[in-house]
Order: C-alpha cells, then structure tokens, then sequence
C-alpha cells in the first residue's frame, strides 16, 4: 500500500504542477477567436466521471469468478491529456469506492495505480515518443496511440501490479497473464474505436489531437 500511495501523490503532484485546470479555460483557435471550454473538453471530462466509476466498480458489484476491470485510462489521456486526466481518475476511483461496499480502500488504492495511473502514464510517455520519432498521420494516430499504444500500456501495467502483489485470487500466474493479454486487447481495440469516432466526428472533445499536426497536406514541389 505505500507503494501504490507515494506513486498516486507523485503523478498528482506533477500534475498540479503542469496546471490541469488550465484545459477548462477558453483555447484560442486559428483565427484568433476564444472558443469556451463548454463546447470541448467539459463534455468528455463529464462522461468519465460518469461512466467509468461504474465500469471500474462492476466486478465488484457482481460476484465474478475472475476479477478484471476495463481500464479506459489510456483512452481518458487521448481525450484530456495525462495532466488533467490524473485528477480526473482520482476522482473516478472516489466514486468507485463509493458506488461499490465491497471495495476496501486498499484495493481501491491498487485499482487506481495499476488500473488508472500507471497505464496512463505509459501512454502518455508511448505518445510523446510516437510523436517524436513516427511520421504525422492520422492513421498513425489511431493504430499507434489509440489502438496498440493502449494494448501495450495495459498489459504492462497489470504486470506491474501483478509484481507489486495485486494478483487475481485463485488463478495461477500463466494464465492471469493470459487473462491481462486479452483484456488489454478488448481495451485497445475499444480505444482505438472511439479514437477513429472522435477524430472524424468529433475532433475538439481530444486535447491531443491537432489538425495542425497530423492533416497537413502533402507538398507538391513546383514543377
């Protein structure tokens, strides 16, 4: 339990410092135009803080002979940034503990690290380096970051708290890793998903998505 705390105060300590709160404040746009937050980034915030406290606290609410939870925290990043999206799975994990009597607050605590932050966290860092060192491409975004991104962030992080000894109980260790593999597919190919809706359909509700970036047009050199 030490563990999982002082990993939970380190990511929101560097969150606050990064000003999350900045998100919820007017953007500018190309033209120099303001346009609210009320129109953006509220409308995703409100449905994690709506939805996923349920997900998380479903196998609890259910007696479920094996334990797994859909992350989402990879998705959560995509739509508001690592940032923002600390503090807002903090407060889904609140809610989690809330909505479920069974949840002691230890299993809460370890929900929120290896379910929530640590994965998280990985995509954050497997975007920057995408970002980096990958081409911009709107299809890059969506098979790199939303899809394998968040396959690769899950299961490495269950792994993690599989070591730190959060284990599934009455499972042997081959075939909870074989249960962690399939679940961070059945996460990433959600995200990846609703990564491919939102970019088409609905662009601003991404803090890390750009036009700017991933649709430049290709250059034609004068003949």
């Amino acid at each position: 339990m030490f563990l999982e705390t002082a990993i939970a105060l380190l990511a929101l300590s560097l969150s606050l410092l990064c000003r999350p709160w900045r998100m919820l404040g007017s953007q500018p746009e190309p033209g120099g135009m303001q346009q609210p937050v009320t129109s953006a980034l509220l409308t995703p915030l409100l449905a994690v803080l709506v939805l996923l406290p349920w997900i998380w606290a479903l196998p609890t609410l259910h007696q479920m002979p094996l334990q797994l939870r859909w992350s989402a925290a990879p998705l959560v990043v995509l739509l508001l940034g690592w940032p923002l999206a600390v503090p807002v799975l903090l407060t889904v994990s609140a809610i989690a503990f809330g909505l479920a009597p069974a949840l002691c607050l230890e299993e809460t605590l370890g929900m929120l690290v290896w379910q929530g932050l640590m994965p998280a966290t990985l995509a954050m860092l497997w975007g920057a380096a995408v970002r980096r060192w990958c081409w911009h491409n709107i299809f890059v975004f969506i098979l790199l970051r939303g899809f394998l991104g968040t396959v690769l962030s899950v299961f490495l992080a269950s792994l993690l708290g599989q070591w730190a000894g959060h284990v599934l109980p009455n499972v042997n260790d081959d075939l909870s890793r074989m249960a962690r593999w399939l679940m961070a597919w059945s996460d990433g190919i959600t995200t990846g998903m609703l990564t491919a809706v939102f970019v088409v359909f609905r662009p601003q509700w991404m803090a890390t998505w750009s036009d700017a970036i991933y649709l430049v047009p290709p250059h034609h050199p004068e003949g």
